[in-house]
């Protein structure tokens, strides 16, 4: 049995078995009491009564492992009672009221016990892991809300109870709740009861009787994390929880589960009531300085705190509280804004005291709101306000209140604007700054509201004001831009008009007439008399002889910017759209505006304007007096800019309006109307080409609609074509090859010829490619400037593939004949594309291509020949230049290869050998080849033909030819003046190293064993090496002889370092030479001394001294002789790196085979049957899936066949 024992403050005699002066006043704790049972005592020092609970064995409390909780509080566990308190009754009865409900916390746990109607656990939630270690894991609060009956204002969750069903006369009551931390988590719970039906057998009768029993439900609604350890937590009201950090008093909606309020606050000034535990040691001062939870507490809505010194008593202010603080502080505007912010709901913090329902909290705060801006302009037009000292400026110029009453306006219409309401707005405060005349401030404070289009609607008595306020400062663009923001029902239009044409607001004027007098006309006459005024300005400049100022000049500018609005205006009005905001009119509205439009534009005569009396007659001729021609202002519009006129006409083509025939507009009609225009000699040729581009364009395009007869379609074609402007040649040709899509002229001929002197290529190639005329379709394309280069070569190159195709695989004479006559052109544009087009189709031209190309520059034959024959780029550096795919071009005739050879020499020499090495071996005579490259000083290259033509000796006596006059030539340079030869010095090495190495490639290849050329090879490389160690004796006895004369100075030390470098340039080109020698695999072939003593002998012969001669051959052994012990210390080297390597193979090998016990056969000892068939893999088990037992003596046996004694 568990025994709880309760003990309630009340008076009585004292409890002698625990030493109640341990605790504080009014602190709960568990002790151990007799039998392991647990008593839940006060801190009370008072007597108290004593209520036993007893719990069954297996229904008691888990509370864990609790015992010595008191006795050792130094070693906190997680059986220590964190928090505990009952269900209190609420103001509303419920049913969970009748269990007792007890709720526990435990730093791992919380439990619900009940007390009725027997003792029972109703509830067990384990903390779910401990992520926060530490002292946050023994902070944990609860606090119960019962239930009540919610106010007006609450909306809190109902009961939803068999009561309310029933339809019970009690209001519903708020479900009881819950709330409780774990460190800095908050957790919500909701109660309720759940009946359910539970048969019950008489013990006595047996009668089973159907008995209705409650049980407790509990509602995991939510949890989140406040950000810091709770301390202490109390009902603020039904909706809210006050919420103690070590640094902050928070207020928190269980609603939405988030912050309202904060303000700091110091937790360290509460009291602990177990602060003095810490004398004794029982507590540590850090677990017992934070257990506030009893120094916080709720009532009525109020806040008390017992500090050390003093209690405080708070509250929450509600909504209406911070907007009296503001008022009693004389700030109205603060305060109307802070209620306009819990209006719109963007205000922070508690809405307490609010109504929930947003149509009921619009209504309260909407009716304050309104009190406050008339309480506010009445207090800031008071008289006190000009004595109360509030607004007294620093300077002592007195009162100074224009801030005030500009902050009021922008207040006052933000908050009008919120509430859709602006009778206060422009009936009473501009009347409250009407009357004190500073209306001026009200207009200016209003408008930037109008402007951003969050005021739309203003009495026209302030409107009139407003335009009348910028009109009197001279800002006239000020009156437009208020204009065009504001509802044109609330404009006095008179004023606008007038302002607007004195002013030359056209834009405004526009919209005026549009959209607050619907009438679409009267703009369309405005501008045209400023369209009349420049076209009367044009003429007279034409006409006058004095080159003089006219007397206009400084104002047609404007006039002619206001009278180009006219095409954007009726392209906008045509196309049912407003101007200039260009937004989508009404459709009634938009068929009322074009039919206007429409009927007044394309009338055959002039009209009058305003109709009715006081109307004029809208003119249009240039002189006062002149005749109006018929369709007076479709003309004057073609006349001042045809390009834009028709593009208009473009756009109101394409509206839906036009569809309808029956009306008195229709597209045919215009087209007509233009046609007739066009048929009159007035207008100019630029105007006529603009009309004829336009009927093209729009007769394909609207075929059922526009149906005008072929003779008029054919005029209008060979008017395109006619036509002389180069500029308007390309808009010419498309609207020539719209009409083509629907009309099939006649006279076929004429119309070719007429076509090619206006330069129509595009359509005549269509035309040509249709009827296979080949050579003129490539006339077509080398005639055309305006086509592209890389364009010119596809477009030749499909149509001669299409001439093959058509021609049974061959080029027509007549073809070719062209394609002749247009080669210069062709090269001229791009050589590359050229040589690939005439390789492809016309190989037998590349003499004449060539031939062409000689007469610019000979660079210009190279880079021709270097795309039929050269490499491929070798790298990054060469990318740009292009080859041809598939190998050098084998229609190249011999004379342009050996040119081409001739031409690489010259402009790319380091190239001649790669360019070699790509062609065919007998695609190039060698001995041309070689005198050609001879010619050019392309030494290197001529050795390199002569051995790979089989001819090794005649390639090292050239070599030794050309080493002789090369190093002639650094010698004499050497000694003289270093400044002007050191590139030529620096050439000279790179051609004598690129011949040695050419010329030891040569010895190598004719030193293999399968060379097919008999030479001896002793004396081939005795040639070559004698030929390399003449050079350097030859450049080093000159730069001897130049150190005898004892010459000094700066330019001598630089003369002698480059002599320096050059020698060891050469002497490690011979030991190079000599190292590859020694690489030979014939090298048996070659006797190393007899070789070393006829180069001894051979060079003695020379007019060089013997300590001359013995230096420089010690000083090339000693440079073998270093480099072969390189060698050898990187084959020992690797050698080492082998060994090591082989040795931990084997080794691995090794120890892998010898793991375990081997068998000493392949065949069972009891059965004797072999293990693996001969016939099949060693890998295949005959047995398969049979165990094998393996002995250590070797006997290796079937598991079926091991025997007895052996197992």
């Amino acid at each position: 049995m568990h025994t709880m024992v309760i003990a309630i403050q009340g008076k009585g005699s004292g409890n002698s078995d625990y030493d109640a002066a341990t605790l504080r006043s009014r602190s709960l704790a568990f002790a151990p009491g007799p039998n392991r049972s647990w008593k839940l005592i006060s801190s009370s020092i008072n007597s108290s009564i004593i209520f036993m609970v007893v719990f069954p064995e297996s229904e008691g409390p888990d509370f864990g492992a609790i015992e010595g909780t008191l006795s050792t509080p130094k070693s906190r566990k997680t059986s220590t009672i964190l928090a505990m308190a009952p269900l209190p009754l609420g103001t509303a009865s419920h049913p969970t009221d009748h269990y007792n409900l007890i709720a526990l916390l435990t730093p791992i746990k919380l439990v619900i016990v009940g007390l009725k109607p027997s003792p029972r656990t109703w509830y067990r939630r384990h903390r779910e892991g401990d992520e926060k270690g530490g002292r946050s894991k023994f902070k944990g609060v609860l606090a119960w809300y019962p239930s009540v009956i919610p106010g007006s204002n609450a909306g809190a969750e109902v009961t939803n109870k068999k009561d309310q069903v029933n339809g019970s006369d009690h209001p519903a009551s708020t479900m009881p709740m819950l709330i409780y931390s774990w460190g800095d988590t908050l957790f919500l719970m909701r109660l309720s009861e759940d009946k359910v039906q539970q048969q019950t057998r008489n013990a006595r009768t047996g009668k089973i009787n159907s008995v209705e029993v409650g049980r407790v439900v509990f509602e995991e609604t939510r949890q989140w994390n406040v950000g810091d350890n709770v301390l202490a937590l109390q009902w603020l009201n039904v909706n809210q929880v006050l919420v103690l950090t070590a640094a902050s008093l928070e207020v928190h909606d269980v609603r939405t589960a988030k912050l309202v309020e904060q303000v700091p606050y110091d937790a360290w000034s509460l009291v602990s009531p177990i602060l003095s535990h810490t004398t004794n040691g029982t507590v540590s001062y850090s677990d017992a300085v934070m257990e506030i939870a009893h120094s916080l507490r709720i009532y009525k809505g109020k806040i008390f705190t017992l500090g050390q010194s003093e209690v405080r008593v708070g509250t929450l202010l509600t909504w209406a509280d911070r907007i009296l603080s503001f008022v009693q502080d004389g700030d109205f505007l603060s305060a109307i804004e802070l209620t306009r912010s819990y209006y719109t709901g963007e205000c922070p913090g508690n809405r307490n005291s609010l109504p929930e329902s947003p149509e009921q909290l619009k209504v309260v705060v909407g009716e304050k709101m309104r009190e406050l801006m008339v309480a506010s302009a009445r207090y800031a037009f008071s008289e006190e306000r000009m004595t109360d000292g509030t607004h007294v400026t620093r300077d002592g110029r007195g009162v100074d209140r224009t801030l005030l009453f500009e902050g009021l306006v922008k207040t006052c219409a933000r908050a009008c604007s919120t509430l859709d309401d602006y009778d206060f707005l422009f009936e009473e405060l501009f009347q409250f700054y009407d009357d004190n005349g500073i209306a001026r401030i009200f207009l200016l404070q209003l408008e930037p509201f109008v402007l951003d289009s969050v005021i739309r609607h203003v009495p026209p008595w302030i409107t009139q004001r407003l335009i009348a306020l910028h009109d009197n400062d001279g800002h006239p663009e000020l009156v437009e831009r208020v204009i065009w923001h504001i509802d044109p029902e609330c404009l006095d239009v008179n004023q606008v008009i007038k302002l607007c044409q004195r002013h030359a607001l056209y834009d405004a004027l526009i919209y005026i007439f549009t959209r607050a007098v619907k009438d679409f006309k009267s703009p369309v006459v405005e501008l045209l008399g400023l369209v009349r005024k420049v076209q009367q300005y044009r003429r007279s400049r034409r006409e006058r002889s004095s080159p003089d100022a006219y007397v206009g000049d400084e104002n047609i500018e404007h006039v002619v910017l206001n009278a180009y609005k006219i095409y954007p205006y009726l392209a906008n009005t045509l196309t049912g759209l407003s101007y200039p905001s260009a937004e989508s009119l009404p459709e009634d509205e938009a068929f009322q505006a074009k039919d206007a439009v429409y009927t007044f534009l394309f009338l055959g005569r002039s009209s009058v304007w305003p109709l009715g009396e006081g109307g004029k007659l809208i003119l249009t001729a240039d002189e006062d007096n002149g005749v109006e021609p018929t369709y007076p202002y479709t003309r004057l519009l073609l006349r001042f800019d045809p390009e834009a006129f028709l593009h208009t006409l473009d756009l109101a083509f394409e509206d839906a309006y036009l569809n309808d025939e029956t009306r008195g507009v229709s597209r045919l009609v215009i087209v007509k109307i233009l046609l007739d225009i066009l048929s009159s000699p007035d207008l100019s040729p630029a105007e006529a080409t603009f009309v004829n581009i336009f009927i093209a364009r729009n007769v394909p395009k609207y075929p059922q609609f526009i149906q005008i007869p072929p003779s008029a379609l054919h005029s209008i074609l060979i008017n395109l074509a006619e036509d002389p402007d180069p500029e308007t040649r390309e808009d010419r040709q498309l609207a020539a090859e719209y009409l083509l899509s629907t009309y099939n002229p006649h006279e076929s001929d004429r119309i070719v010829a007429i076509f090619e002197r206006a330069g129509f290529y595009r359509i005549l190639r269509s035309w040509y490619y249709h009827e296979r005329k080949w050579a003129p379709l490539l006339l077509t394309y080398l005639d055309d400037s305006n086509l592209p280069v890389a364009e010119l070569f596809r477009c030749i190159d499909d149509a001669l593939e299409s001439a093959r195709s058509a021609n049974k695989g061959s080029l027509s004479r007549d073809l070719e004949a062209t394609f002749v006559n247009s080669l210069p052109s062709l090269l001229n544009s791009n050589i590359v594309d050229a040589a690939a087009l005439v390789d492809k189709h016309f190989p037998s031209l590349h003499d004449r291509a060539v031939q062409e190309l000689g007469r610019h520059s000979e660079r210009d034959q190279h880079a021709y020949l270097r795309f039929l024959l050269g490499s491929p780029p070798r790298g990054e550096e060469d990318g740009y230049i292009s080859f041809r795919k598939g190998g050098p071009s084998p229609y190249v005739p011999p004379p342009l290869r050996l040119a081409f050879i001739s031409l690489q020499c010259q402009f790319e020499p380091t190239a001649v050998i790669p360019t070699l090495r790509y062609l065919p071996p007998d695609f190039l005579d060698a001995d041309d080849v070689a005198a050609i490259c001879e010619e050019h000083s392309s030494f290197d290259a001529v050795i390199w033909v002569l051995g790979h033509a089989g001819k090794p000796l005649a390639a090292l006596s050239k070599a030794e030819g050309f080493s002789n006059v090369l190093s002639a030539r650094l010698a004499e340079m050497l000694v003289g003046p270093v400044a002007e030869d050191r590139g030529l010095i620096n050439d000279t090495l790179s051609k004598i190293d690129a011949m040695g190495r050419n010329a030891v490639g040569v010895c190598l290849e004719h030193s293999q064993a399968t060379s097919n050329v008999e030479v001896p090879l002793e004396d081939m490389w005795y040639q070559l090496l004698r030929s390399q160690i003449d050079t350097v004796q030859r450049v080093a006895s000159c730069c001897l002889s130049l150190e005898d004369k004892g010459i000094d100075g700066t330019g001598h030390d630089e003369q002698k370092g480059l002599q320096q470098q050059s020698l060891s340039a050469l002497r490690l080109l011979v030991q190079e030479t000599f190292a590859s020698l020694m690489t030979i695999s014939s090298a048996k072939a070659v006797s190393l001394p007899r070789l070393f003593k006829r180069l001894l002998t051979a060079t003695s012969a020379n007019s060089v001294s013997k300590p001359t001669l013995y230096a420089e051959f010690r000083m090339l052994f000693t440079g073998m002789l270093e480099a072969y012990r390189s060698d050898g210390d990187m084959l020992i080297i690797t050698k080492h790196l082998v060994d090591d390597s082989v040795f931990a193979a084997i080794q691995e090998l090794a120890q892998e085979r010898i793991r375990g016990w081997a068998p000493s056969q392949g065949k069972c000892g009891g059965c004797g049957e072999a293990f693996v068939k001969k016939k099949q893999s060693n890998d295949q088990d005959i047995s398969a899936g049979a165990a094998v037992i393996v002995s250590r003596t070797g006997a290796i046996y079937h598991s079926k066949c091991l025997p007895s004694e052996s197992s």
